[in-house]
C-alpha cells in the first residue's frame, strides 16, 4: 500500500467504526436494567480511558527510542501523542464525573481509581507545558522524554486501582486482570469492544494528524535555518 494512501484509508476506518460504534451504543444495545439510560457513558468512557493510557504508553515507547538514536521521528511521534492524549485524558475525566454524578450522587470521590486517573491527565499537561515554553533544542527533547517514561508508570496504576483500593468505582469486569468470569452480557460486551476498536482508531488518526503538522513544522523550520545560514554567508 502506497503510504500517501495510509491517512486516507485510517480516516475512512475511524469514520465508518465510529458511526457504527454510535448505533450500537444508543441504538443496538439494551438498556441496562440497574442503572438504565446513563450506563451507556461505559461505551464511551471505558474506550477513553483506554485510549488515554494507550497514548501515554507510546510516548514512553517513543521517548525510549529518540534518547537511543536521537531521531526526530520518534520525539514527533511522542509529542503528537501526548497531544491526543491530553484529549483522550479530558475526556476520560469528564465522561467519568457525568457517569459518577447519577449512579454516584457526586462528580468526584477521590478514591485511588480517579486520582491516578487526575494524575495522567496533569502529566500529558505538564509534558506539552514543558515542550512548549522549554528553550527549543535537544536538552528540551530530552527532559520531556524522560517525563514521558516516567508518567507510563501511572498506566498500571490506574488499571489495577479498582482491584486494590476497592470503594465506589467497581472493580475490573472484563479482560485479563477481572476477577473470575466477565460481569458483562454478550451485547455488552460486544458493543464495549466495537467501541474500544472505534476510538483507538481515532486516537491514532489524531497521532497521525499531528504527526504531518510537526514534519512539516520541522520542514519549514529547517528551510528558515538553511536560508539564514545561506544569507549570512552571502
Amino acid at each position: 500500500m502506497n503510504r500517501s494512501h495510509f491517512p486516507f484509508l485510517l480516516n475512512t476506518l475511524t469514520t465508518i467504526s465510529m458511526v457504527f460504534a454510535i448505533w450500537m451504543v444508543f441504538l443496538w444495545v439494551p438498556t441496562e436494567t440497574n442503572q438504565g439510560a446513563v450506563q451507556r457513558i461505559l461505551y464511551i468512557h471505558v474506550p477513553i480511558a483506554w485510549g488515554a493510557m494507550v497514548s501515554i504508553c507510546i510516548v514512553a515507547v517513543a521517548s525510549i527510542l529518540y534518547l537511543h538514536n536521537r531521531s526526530a521521528k520518534w520525539d514527533r511521534i511522542a509529542v503528537s501523542s501526548a497531544e491526543a492524549g491530553a484529549i483522550f485524558g479530558s475526556m476520560m475525566l469528564f465522561s467519568g464525573m457525568m457517569w459518577a454524578r447519577p449512579v454516584w450522587g457526586v462528580f468526584w470521590t477521590g478514591e485511588a481509581k480517579l486520582v491516578t486517573t487526575l494524575i495522567l491527565f496533569l502529566l500529558f499537561v505538564a509534558y506539552l507545558m514543558f515542550r512548549n515554553y522549554f528553550p527549543e533544542g535537544i536538552q528540551q527533547k530530552k527532559i520531556a522524554a524522560v517525563i514521558g517514561i516516567i508518567g507510563a508508570i501511572d498506566t498500571p496504576v490506574i488499571y489495577f486501582a479498582a482491584n486494590l483500593w476497592e470503594r465506589a468505582h467497581p472493580p475490573l469486569v472484563t479482560g485479563p486482570a477481572s476477577d473470575g468470569d466477565s460481569l458483562l452480557s454478550g451485547s455488552i460486551e460486544l458493543t464495549l469492544f466495537v467501541s474500544a476498536v472505534a476510538f483507538s482508531l481515532l486516537l491514532f488518526s489524531l497521532i497521525n494528524l499531528r504527526y504531518s503538522v510537526h514534519k512539516s513544522e520541522d520542514a519549514v523550520n529547517l528551510f528558515y535555518r538553511n536560508s539564514s545560514i545561506e544569507s549570512n554567508t552571502l
